[in-house]
């Protein structure tokens, strides 16, 4: 998420609705888009056959896509992020049901890890840089012609091979993803877990149908860049929560990319969930002043990274700076889960 004093000075940012929205000198604006998606979030049976979409990029696409992302092209990539007028965010409850808890995965420990050390944050600041957490990474992906920079979690799964982003970091206006492909542990251009492109990608249908705020939550299923290989044996996959109590606290992490940060390191925000009282969408905030790029990171409940997670970085308001939304996962995200996790 960027804030207002960034429009003037960081790229153009991937919006809801890339063809309908106006572009500022630095960012997008997409309050036309958002309007389009209009309110009524819970529908009369939100899991039906049609509460999640999802697409298969066939394994000649996977290889394009490892080979397509060069040092550069990532360097290059615009920050994927969402950044909205209050009034046009579609209100509504998420469905939910009782809790739903998924347990952690551990993985491998990496040969080359060397013991990090916490930075506080400088006075004035939310965000600290992040302790090492190898089943964090940078998401990548092409749409429209144009690379993109998100965030992403490896999540425990049936599969072993799920990996946890938001909506808008798979799907734009109905368009799916190109060139997706995940950097577990991304540290300082080093990828040193290789480039995991999707086979799969999932989405909750209120946000590929209409961009619903309340349900920009993704998982994609990713294959090894070379050989056979299962995700969480070498990194791990966290734990998730579905329908958790709110208000609790959470540590949200992510790679921002946007002024002031450069998106080479895994940064972390922590606060108490508190209700979204300005576009009245049934997902929480937590106060964070990190940027784009690291939407798509996940929120672990508790202090730190062992606790499920519980959320993803998602959108910000215009009007209320250093402060990040995550969806609520209810009833529908843990559907979209499951396919995901069972493919």
């Amino acid at each position: 998420m960027f804030h207002p004093q960034d429009l003037h000075d960081s790229p153009p940012i991937l919006s809801a609705h890339l063809g309908l929205c106006a572009r500022t000198a630095g960012g997008i604006a997409f309050t036309a888009a958002l309007l389009l998606g209009g309110a009524g979030v819970a529908a009369a049976d939100p899991l039906g056959d049609d509460s999640l979409e999802s697409t298969n990029l066939t394994e000649s696409k996977q290889d394009d896509a490892v080979g397509y992302w060069t040092a550069d092209r990532m360097e290059a990539a615009t920050p994927a992020d969402e950044l909205v007028e209050g009034s046009d965010v579609p209100d509504g409850q998420v469905e939910s049901s009782g809790t739903v808890t998924i347990p952690s995965v551990e993985g491998g420990a990496r040969p080359d890890a060397a013991p990090q050390e916490q930075t506080a944050a400088a006075e004035g600041e939310q965000t600290t840089a992040a302790v090492g957490t190898d089943h964090v990474g940078k998401v990548f992906f092409t749409v429209g012609g144009q690379d993109y920079v998100c965030s992403g979690n490896s999540v425990a799964s049936a599969n072993g091979s799920t990996v946890s982003t938001a909506g808008h970091c798979v799907n734009d206006a109905g368009t799916w993803a190109s060139n997706w492909v995940f950097a577990p542990g991304y540290d300082h251009g080093e990828t040193p877990y290789g480039l995991w492109s999707a086979s799969d990608l999932f989405s909750t249908d209120q946000w590929v149908s209409s961009e619903d705020m309340n349900y920009d939550i993704a998982f994609a299923v990713v294959e090894p860049e070379s050989g056979t290989a299962v995700l969480s044996d070498m990194v791990g996959g966290s734990g998730l929560e579905f329908n958790t109590a709110r208000g609790a606290l959470y540590t949200s992490f992510g790679y921002p990319a946007a002024t002031p940060f450069d998106g080479e390191s895994l940064e972390q925000c922590q606060g108490t969930g508190s209700d979204d009282t300005l576009g009245g969408t049934d997902d929480q905030a937590i106060d964070c002043d990190m940027t784009g790029g690291s939407s798509g990171g996940p929120w672990f409940a508790g202090d730190g990274p062992s606790g499920p997670q519980i959320s993803v970085n998602s959108f910000g308001y215009t009007s209320q700076p250093g402060v990040m939304y995550g969806p609520y996962l209810g009833d529908v995200a843990e559907q979209v889960y499951q396919e995901a996790a069972a493919s």
